[in-house]
């Protein structure tokens, strides 16, 4: 314990998460290569990185040497001599020109001051010879294929890359190039619209057949496609810097593909005629016949590649969930598929599974996607649109309002209240109803004269 406690003292305090993944990315380091330099698993440095666990004793100070900021070359005294050009190797490795250097100061001899430097992480024995989709170190689910092929728009998840590929950090925005210190100052870096079109080129037409494979619906698939592209436009400062732009906007098109509102549209009330091959035939029925959460588990872990935790995190579940419905998904599929049945382990079947999807999805005519430059278009009117029909759903609020205001009674008036029968109130007096003597009086005097004695002496007959 006492000497835990010292090799703990004995290393300077960790930087905050978030600056842990800054360093590392900052070096060009991958998850993978960090977990295997100090002897853990992904998952280990990923919760480090996020903060839930802390690094403890030796493993505690490699990950500290493995993420420690290069040291800063103090400039030296002002020199008459001619300034001496130092080639672009020689700068990367950090070496000093021999003019620059003190007299007294050996060539070869190291900077006392200097930290030393961090263990170069492992190479990887998987690179160039095809490596499996998991990560090295992190525990596979049932049945990872090794060395299967690829499917259209797959993203590979292990750290070994193509030949002649340049590799980026995961901060870094797809296509967009940081000027480092060995870049000229004058270099020009690339435009949001050109990183958001380099990634439409290298992802949208696999990912229309994924999402194809997903619904069943070629134009829902490429509906999704654009939508889910238009969505990563709107809010490219976002996506341009996640960890993987790619499986951002493959989430948001799974999500818009496998909408239950697409029902109630005609056009895709119902899914497109199956492939007329028997094999694929049955894969396709097959797929459409799972629930939509365990055909996209199926999809995303043996057809595009991805490990367990990162398809358990992409569909909302978590791994065992995640695997129990892959294990549910690929009994179903095998009832409809000897081949897939027959097979030997998990492994097999995976990488079996792995390669139908592949051809199916690559049989398929499935429509192209309109251009990256048309659906940045479609998604700033669309955006222009609905901020133009807020701005004028407020201003007819307003207008309401103000209306409202203006001929509402500025005071109570309290209502007038209905009529009720008045009961147990004598009747009025009045003239009582004449008779018929009183009648044929009324007419005799109505036909004499108006004026004469003969009216005010009546005739008696």
């Amino acid at each position: 314990m006492t000497r835990s406690t010292t090799d703990e003292a004995a290393v300077p305090p960790l930087p905050s998460p978030k600056e842990r993944r800054r360093l590392r990315e900052a070096k060009s380091l991958s998850e993978d290569e960090v977990a295997a330099a100090v002897g853990v698993t992904r998952a280990t440095v990923r919760s480090w990185e996020t903060g839930r666990t802390s690094p403890r004793g030796r493993k505690r100070a490699l990950y500290a040497k493995l993420i420690a900021p290069e040291p800063t070359v103090k400039p030296t005294a002002k020199s008459t001599a001619k300034p001496t050009v130092v080639t672009a190797k020689a700068a990367a490795a950090g070496a000093r020109p021999a003019a620059d250097r003190p007299a007294a100061e050996p060539a070869a001899a190291p900077a006392a001051t200097d930290p030393p430097e961090a263990p170069p992480p492992p190479s990887d024995p998987r690179a160039g010879a095809g490596a499996a989709d998991g990560p090295s170190g992190a525990p596979e689910a049932p049945g990872r294929p090794s060395g299967a092929a690829e499917m259209p728009g797959e993203r590979r998840t292990s750290p070994a890359e193509a030949p002649g590929e340049r590799r980026t950090s995961p901060a870094e925005a797809p296509g967009e190039r940081r000027i480092s210190s060995g870049e000229a100052p004058g270099e020009r870096r690339t435009s949001p619209a050109e990183a958001f079109d380099e990634l439409y080129a290298r992802t949208a037409p696999g990912l229309v057949r994924q999402t194809y494979l997903l619904s069943g619906r070629r134009a829902l698939a490429r509906e999704s496609v654009e939508r889910a592209f238009e969505l990563a436009w709107q809010r490219w400062p976002e996506v341009a810097v996640d960890r993987d732009p790619a499986g951002w906007v493959r989430a948001a098109a799974y999500e818009y593909a496998m909408s239950p509102w697409h029902r109630l549209r005609r056009t895709h009330r119902h899914p497109d005629a199956p492939p007329t091959e028997p094999g694929k035939r049955a894969l396709f029925d097959a797929l459409l016949d799972l629930p939509p959460a365990y055909r996209r588990t199926l999809l995303l872990y043996d057809g595009v590649g991805l490990d367990l935790p990162e398809t358990a995190a992409e569909t909302e579940a978590s791994t065992p969930a995640a695997a129990g419905r892959l294990m549910t998904a690929r009994a179903a599929v095998a009832e409809r598929l000897p081949e897939l049945a027959e097979a030997d382990s998990p492994a097999e079947q995976s990488a079996l599974l792995h390669d139908r999807l592949g051809g199916l999805a690559r049989a398929e005519h499935v429509p192209v996607p309109r251009p990256a430059r048309a659906v940045r278009t479609g998604s700033e009117n669309k955006a222009r649109l609905w901020t133009r029909a807020a701005v004028a759903g407020v201003a007819l609020l307003i207008a309401v309002t103000g209306l409202t205001l203006h001929t509402a009674p500025t005071h109570y008036e309290q209502p007038i209240s209905p009529p009720e029968r008045v009961g147990g109130v004598p009747p009025r007096g009045g003239p009582q109803k004449l008779t018929a003597q009183d009648l044929k009086l009324q007419k005799s005097l109505g036909e004499q004269l108006a004026h004469g004695p003969e009216r005010l002496v009546p005739e008696l007959r």
